[in-house]
């Protein structure tokens, strides 16, 4: 499973790096109750399908949320609006298309488009019973904690 965990950890280190211009490191990741009610405000998901099948969520507190929009954009934000939604669905699909290409000789993957889950103590539905999640938390240099969680079936 390691092999398949490293790439998540690079490309998100790599996308926030480039992207956000923050760098961030990654602590060590465990399995995750999937019905786990987690302290995040919002959530981004994208669907995995192909030969391989699961899901990739990004998980963030609003703080941080609304600093990396103002980061990407350059206007200043204090509330979770449409943009700060728009910037965590694009982040989403940046790292999972990163990766995608970074498990292309492992794997043929169709991505989705990202669905946003808001609100606090979100809980998200994963799929199949059988599949196992990693999640992977984050910390930036600023100390503000993310976590990407990683479901995927081969």
């Amino acid at each position: 499973m390691k092999q398949y965990i490293q790439p998540f950890i690079k490309v998100c280190k790599n996308v926030f790096h480039d992207f956000v211009g923050l760098d961030v490191e990654a602590k060590l990741p465990y399995f995750m109750e999937k019905d786990a009610v987690n302290e995040w405000d919002i959530s981004a998901i994208i669907g995995l399908t192909g030969e391989a099948r699961g899901a990739v969520v990004i998980s963030l507190k609003q703080n941080l949320a609304m600093k990396m929009t103002t980061i990407l954009t350059g206007t200043e934000y204090t509330k979770m609006d449409d943009d700060v939604v728009d910037a965590v669905g694009e982040l989403i699909n940046i790292i999972t298309g990163n990766v995608k290409q970074e498990l292309e000789d492992a794997f043929k993957l169709v991505i989705s488009l990202p669905t946003i889950v808001r609100g606090k103590e979100h809980s998200i539905n994963w799929p199949d019973n059988q599949t196992r999640v990693i999640c992977i938390p984050f910390v930036t240099a600023g100390r503000d904690g993310f976590n990407l969680s990683v479901a995927l079936e081969t």
